[in-house]
């Protein structure tokens, strides 16, 4: 498993922290969300999901991952 922490930002409420952790989970990977830092620490297997589809999956629920 890789364990990464991306920087995400317009996260503002528990709507947020539910879209993009529900939207991991959709695509086989695991996120926790802390919103005072704006950041998501992501686990995932790179054989079965790649860093740019997590990416892709965040940015489709409309925030920004910098």
């Amino acid at each position: 498993m890789k364990n990464v922490t991306l920087q995400v930002e317009g996260m503002s409420c528990n709507h947020c922290v539910n879209a993009v952790e529900g939207t991991l989970k959709n695509i086989g990977a695991s996120g926790k969300v802390d919103l005072a830092s704006k950041t998501v620490d992501v686990s995932f297997d790179e054989s079965k999901v790649s860093l740019e589809a997590i990416k892709e999956a965040i940015e489709d629920q409309g925030y920004d991952v910098k």
